[in-house]
C-alpha cells in the first residue's frame, strides 16, 4: 500500500502489510530463545516473544494436524489461549465475498465485466468517481481506483474514536458515501490500490443480484455447506460469540487497550467475519480443491497480477505469495482492531496454515507470523 503522500490506511490492512508480504520470500523471523523440539511450537513461541499477548496456530495436511499456542487469552491472567477460539478475521473476509461473487458468475446471474453502475446506479459518483467505468472484476482485484473508507471510521483510528463510536452502526450506502468524499486514486484499471470500499460495494452487488443480504449468501453458500461451526457473520452485533480471547490495540501509543467489543458493520463484505483457525483451514482447503468454485471461476480467482503496493501478486480476493522453498501459495492477511491473522494454502489445496494474534504485538510480530505460514507450507518439501 502507498504510505507517503496519502492518509493512513485503515486497520483491515495489516500494518506495514508490504513488509509482511515481502518477508515471505526471505524466510526471516524474530529471534527466539531455545525451545522444545516441536517446530510449530517454536514458531508460535517466537511470535509471542515479539510482544503479542496471545498466539494460536493450526496446520493441516491430508495426514496430519498440528496446533500450538502461547501467551494468554486475557492480559494480566494465566488463562491460556482457547483451543478453537473465535476471532475477527478482518480482510480474510474478502476471500469469502469474492467466492460468492464468483459463484454467481458461474451461475450466469452476473458477469465480472458488469459495471458497478449496472447494479448500483448512482452509488459510485462524485469527485471524479464514476461507477459506469468500474467493473466487478476491478472491485475484486483492487484495480478500481476507488478510495478506501476505513480512514473515515473513528472507532478504528484512535483510542478516543473507539471509546466514542465502537457501537455505531453503519449502512453500506453510508460507507460508500464517506469514500466518495475523495477523488479516485487513478482511472479504473490503470493501477492497483487496496481499498475496503471495493468489497463493501461487492456486498451491495450480491444483495442486488440475489435479493438477499451478503450475510445470508455467505452463510448459505459457504459457512453451512462446509460445516464451519465457529464461523459467523455478526452484522452489527458487537460481541464475539463462544470461546475467544480478548483483543488489544495500541492506536500508535505505548500501551494498548482492550478493544474486544466492536460493532463491525463498517466492514460488511470487507472484514466483518468471525471464525477460527480450524474453520479457515477448512475453507482454504475446500476453495483450492474446487469444492466451492467451478474450474473456470477458480481460475479467475487465482489468476494474479502485480500488486505494486505490496510487492506480490493479487487475484480476485486472494493474494499469491512466494514460498521460500520455491513456488507460491494463496492466502489473505486480516486485521480488525485487536485481532491479526495470517493464513495460506498450497496451490493444490493439500496443506494449510493459519495463525492469529490478539494484539498489535511488536515490530516483528507480523513478519514472524508470515514466516510461520511459509515454513509450515514448505515443510513437506524439505
Amino acid at each position: 500500500m502507498q504510505v507517503s503522500g496519502r492518509r493512513r490506511r485503515g486497520p483491515l490492512v495489516l500494518t506495514s502489510l508490504a513488509a509482511v508480504l515481502l518477508a515471505a520470500s526471505t524466510g526471516l523471523t524474530a529471534a527466539a530463545k531455545p525451545r522444545p523440539a516441536d517446530p510449530l511450537q517454536q514458531q508460535v513461541d517466537a511470535i509471542h516473544d515479539t510482544g503479542a499477548v496471545g498466539v494460536l496456530a493450526e496446520v493441516t495436511s491430508p495426514d496430519t494436524y498440528d496446533s500450538a499456542r502461547a501467551g494468554t487469552a486475557e492480559r494480566g491472567t494465566r488463562r491460556p489461549m482457547p483451543q478453537g477460539g473465535r476471532f475477527r478475521i478482518g480482510s480474510a473476509t474478502k476471500t469469502f465475498s469474492a467466492t460468492v461473487v464468483l459463484q454467481l458468475v458461474g451461475e450466469g446471474r452476473m458477469s465480472l465485466e458488469d459495471t458497478v453502475e449496472r447494479w448500483l446506479p448512482g452509488v459510485v459518483r462524485g469527485n471524479g468517481n464514476d461507477g459506469s467505468r468500474v467493473t466487478v472484476r476491478q472491485l475484486l482485484q483492487h484495480t478500481s481506483g476507488i478510495p478506501d473508507v476505513l480512514p473515515e471510521i473513528p472507532a478504528l483510528n484512535s483510542a478516543d474514536g473507539y471509546r466514542a463510536e465502537r457501537f455505531r452502526t453503519y449502512t453500506p450506502e453510508e460507507l460508500v458515501g464517506l469514500a466518495m468524499r475523495h477523488p479516485p486514486h487513478f482511472s479504473p484499471g490503470a493501477g492497483w490500490s487496496y481499498s475496503n470500499t471495493n468489497y463493501v460495494l461487492a456486498a451491495m452487488i450480491i444483495h442486488e443480484v440475489t435479493g438477499r443480504s451478503w450475510a445470508q449468501e455467505v452463510n448459505d453458500r459457504i459457512i453451512r455447506p462446509l460445516g464451519l461451526r465457529g464461523t459467523s457473520t455478526p452484522g452489527a452485533f458487537p460481541s464475539i460469540p463462544g470461546p475467544h480471547a480478548r483483543g488489544y490495540a495500541a492506536f500508535g501509543a505505548n500501551t494498548s487497550m482492550d478493544v474486544t467489543s466492536l460493532n463491525p458493520s463498517m466492514a460488511v463484505g470487507s472484514g466483518s467475519i468471525i471464525s477460527t483457525t480450524h474453520d479457515l483451514n477448512r475453507f482454504y482447503t475446500a476453495l483450492l480443491r474446487g469444492r466451492l468454485l467451478a474450474p473456470a471461476q477458480l481460475d479467475e480467482m487465482t489468476t494474479t497480477k502485480p500488486a505494486p503496493e505490496l510487492g506480490v501478486r493479487y487475484g480476485l480476493g486472494l493474494g499469491e505469495i512466494p514460498l521460500s522453498c520455491g513456488g507460491s501459495y494463496f492466502g489473505h492477511p486480516g486485521e480488525l482492531l485487536g485481532y491479526h491473522t495470517w493464513g495460506g494454502v498450497t496451490r493444490d489445496g493439500t496443506r494449510t496454515a493459519v495463525v492469529y494474534v490478539t494484539s498489535d504485538g511488536g515490530q516483528d510480530t507480523q513478519r514472524a507470523m508470515n514466516t510461520l505460514v511459509d515454513r509450515e507450507l514448505c515443510r513437506t518439501r524439505s
